[in-house]
C-alpha cells in the first residue's frame, strides 16, 4: 500500500475524518484514513452514547451547515441500513434579555424557523415531564432538535467509505507531513513506524491531537485548547420515567445562563436522563487526567430546580469522559494550513463542543478545499486559521 499514490489522505478516523472519508470515498477519489489509535477508540471526542443535534445558534453562518446536515445524516443511514439520527423537538431556555437568547430568537425571525416563544407557566405545561424555569426566564421551542448516536455514526461512516473503496487504517499514528520531493506535487505522510503514503492532498482531522501535529509538521501553533468534559446522566425518580423518554413529547434542550447546560431525553440508559454543562478543564490529550467532572455543583444545582420531584439531582449515575478541541471564540478551523504547503493540505478542527451534528456538511467543505481549493455552496470565512494571526515559525 506505500507504493500506491492516494487523492486524498486524511489523519484522524473520529466524526470529522470518517465523514470527510466517505465523503471523498463517494466521488470517486482514492482515500486514505489514518487513526492514530483503536478504531472507535474511547479516547477522544467521537464516542459515546448520544449527541444533541439542533438547528438554533446565536451565529447565523451556522444555519446552512445544521440544515445540509440533517438531510446528509438521513441519507447516510438509508445507505447504511441503521439508524444513528433520532428526531425530536429542541427547547432553548434562559433569562429573557441575555444576549444569547436574543440572538437565537432573532435566528429563528431571520432563517424563518416556525418556534413557540414560552413563559414558564407554558413551559411547565408543554411536555409530558414539566421543566420548571424562572419568572425572569424566556423559552424558545421549535421542530429541528435531535440525537446522534455518536460511536455508531462513526462507524457508519467508516462502513460506507469502505463500501465505496476507502482504505482505512487504525494504530497508524501520524508523525510527519512533507512535501513529495520525488514529485512534481503531492504529499508524503509518514507514521511512528516508519510507514510511508503518498498523496495528492491531505486533510487534517485530528481533534485534541490536531494542534500537536499541526506544530510539529509545519511550526503553525493554533490556538486549539483541549478540554475535558463530562456527559452526565441522571436517575429519573420511580414512576416518571416515560415523560422524559424520547418519543414522549420531552425535547432536547440547552439552557443559557451562569452555566450553559445541555441535555437529551431518556433514550440510551433506561430511566437516566443526560444533562451535561457545555466546556470542561484545559487538558493534554495525551496526559488525561481522567477527573471528577466540570462544575458539578452548578449542575447539580440547575438539575434540581429545572426538574423538581422528577430527577435525583445528588449525583448523576454516570459520568462519560470525553474532549472538546476549543477555540478562543469557540468557532471552527476549516482552512489550507498555508506556508509551503500551500493549498494541499486543508485543516478541519477546534470544533468546540459542538461540531458533531455538522460533520456530514463540514466532511464536503474540507473535500471541497481538497479537491477544488474551494467550497461554493458555504460561507467559512469565520473559520479561517488567519483569524487568529498567526504565522509559521518555518
Amino acid at each position: 500500500m506505500e507504493d500506491a499514490e492516494f487523492d486524498v489522505i486524511i489523519i484522524g478516523g473520529g466524526v470529522m475524518g470518517s465523514s470527510t472519508a466517505y465523503d471523498a470515498a463517494k466521488r470517486g477519489l482514492k482515500t486514505l484514513l489514518l487513526e492514530q489509535f483503536d478504531f472507535l477508540h474511547h479516547r477522544g471526542s467521537s464516542h459515546g452514547e448520544s449527541r444533541t443535534i439542533r438547528l438554533t445558534y446565536p451565529q447565523h453562518y451556522y444555519y446552512p451547515l445544521v440544515m445540509d446536515s440533517y438531510a446528509l445524516w438521513q441519507q447516510a443511514q438509508a445507505q447504511v441500513g441503521y439508524q444513528v439520527y433520532f428526531q425530536a423537538h429542541h427547547l432553548d431556555m434562559g433569562p429573557a434579555h441575555h444576549p444569547e437568547m436574543l440572538a437565537v430568537l432573532d435566528y429563528c425571525r431571520t432563517h424563518n424557523i416556525p418556534f413557540q416563544l414560552l413563559n414558564p407557566d407554558q413551559v411547565a405545561h408543554k411536555f409530558s415531564g414539566p421543566i420548571h424555569i424562572p419568572h425572569d426566564w424566556l423559552a424558545l421551542y421549535n421542530p429541528y432538535g435531535g440525537v446522534i448516536k455518536p460511536t455508531k455514526a462513526v462507524a457508519m461512516f467508516q462502513t460506507l467509505a469502505l463500501r465505496n473503496g476507502a482504505v482505512l487504517r487504525d494504530n497508524a499514528e501520524v508523525v510527519s507531513i512533507d512535501k513529495n520531493k520525488e514529485a512534481a506535487s503531492g504529499m508524503v505522510v509518514g507514521t511512528a513506524a516508519g510507514e510511508r503514503f503518498r498523496g495528492k492532498k491531505c486533510v487534517v482531522t485530528a481533534g485534541a491531537w490536531a494542534g500537536k501535529l499541526v506544530k510539529a509538521v509545519s511550526g503553525v501553533e493554533v490556538p486549539i485548547q483541549p478540554l475535558e468534559t463530562h456527559a452526565c446522566y441522571w436517575r429519573v425518580k420511580e414512576g416518571q420515567e416515560g415523560k422524559l423518554a424520547m418519543g414522549s413529547g420531552f425535547p432536547t434542550f440547552s439552557s443559557f445562563g451562569d452555566v450553559y447546560v445541555y441535555g437529551t431525553p431518556t433514550l440510551e440508559f433506561p430511566g437516566l436522563i443526560k444533562v451535561a454543562v457545555h466546556g470542561g478543564k484545559p487538558c493534554d490529550p495525551d496526559k488525561r487526567p481522567w477527573g471528577p467532572g466540570f462544575m458539578m455543583d452548578a449542575l447539580k444545582t440547575w438539575v434540581e430546580e429545572r426538574f423538581p420531584g422528577m430527577v435525583d439531582s445528588s449525583e448523576p449515575v454516570i459520568k462519560q469522559c470525553c474532549m472538546y478541541s476549543m477555540t478562543p471564540d469557540e468557532d471552527f478551523l476549516i482552512d489550507f494550513l498555508g506556508g509551503h504547503f500551500g493549498n494541499d493540505v486543508v485543516v478541519g478542527a477546534g470544533f468546540s463542543g459542538h461540531g458533531f451534528k455538522m460533520a456530514p456538511a463540514i466532511a464536503r467543505i474540507l473535500v471541497d478545499l481538497a479537491l477544488h481549493g474551494e467550497t461554493k455552496w458555504a460561507h467559512i470565512k469565520h473559520f479561517s486559521i488567519a483569524r487568529f494571526k498567526i504565522t509559521s515559525r518555518f
